[in-house]
């Protein structure tokens, strides 16, 4: 059974440079391989983890709609899925599909139908995944995964932007999304931890933890020359913040306390 990690956030706020970083972390501590779901189509997953996605979940659809009357006595999802494997993008120690745009006329719902069946047959062969969702959380309430595990949730420090928290959050219910735990993660803090509103924000919607990252200099070069964040050394301070999380959130499952969720009042 996999440990399934959902990251959500608007865009802009760093969910999928924390997407990158969790995967880097879990590879750290030898939890390999990972697989990287970038269900995300404004989302730029595999770049951020230094890999080429030759094709999309979307791409291959609208290939496989012009190949399936060649191909009779098989139906366009049972072309779809034997082409799977030109849509994984494999990394050293990852693996990464990405959901991608239709090419065609046509909404994401048959996208999203095929990447949930792709994830329930293959999902099992990794320890854990990490998807990168978009900020709406439609993929998830269509069940895209079985369950999850930590729903993690990202927002810059603004006041506007943790209100997006608080948001989401209300989605997330209001659409049944599954989750077993809540993280909230506020990320480029100028300050030594996240303000007062967002400790409230955490007792008010129970999340299990709440960290702070850093604003850095290195991450933000990395990301300004449009390389890999798996080159951010261990001891750099928002990878060590998340590989934090990471052991936290996995030591758990070990009998080790769980992520330091400690909450005060603002």
């Amino acid at each position: 059974m996999s440990t399934i990690f959902a990251i959500a956030g608007k865009g802009g706020v760093g969910k999928t440079t924390v997407a990158a970083l969790i995967v880097a972390a879990l590879a750290r501590q030898g939890a390999r391989p990972v697989l990287a779901v970038d269900a995300d189509p404004n989302s730029c997953l595999d770049a951020v983890l230094g890999v080429t996605v030759e094709k999309t979940v979307g791409r291959l659809r609208e290939d496989v709609r012009g190949e399936a009357a060649a191909v009779p006595g098989m139906s366009k999802r049972e072309l779809l899925e034997l082409r799977l494997a030109e849509s994984l993008a494999e990394g050293e120690d990852f693996d990464l599909i990405s959901m991608g745009r239709p090419e065609g006329p046509g909404c994401y719902c048959y996208a999203n139908s095929v990447l949930r069946d792709i994830l329930g047959r293959v999902a099992g062969q990794y320890p854990f995944v990490v998807m990168d969702n978009e900020a709406g959380l439609e993929n998830l309430s269509r069940r895209i995964a079985p369950a999850v595990d930590t729903l993690i949730l990202v927002a810059d420090p603004s006041r506007r932007g943790l209100g997006t928290l608080a948001r989401l959050h209300a989605l997330a219910l209001e659409m049944a999304v599954s989750f077993s735990r809540l993280v909230l993660v506020v990320n480029r803090l100028r300050g030594p931890e996240p303000p007062g509103y967002a400790f409230e924000l955490a007792a008010a919607t129970g999340a299990d933890g709440l960290i702070g990252l850093p604003e850095d200099a290195a991450l933000a070069a990395l990301d300004e020359a449009g390389q890999s964040l798996l080159g951010l050394p261990p001891d750099n301070p928002v990878a060590a913040s998340v590989a934090a999380l990471v052991r936290g959130l996995t030591g758990e499952a070990a009998g080790k306390p769980p992520v330091d969720g400690a909450l005060r009042s603002g």
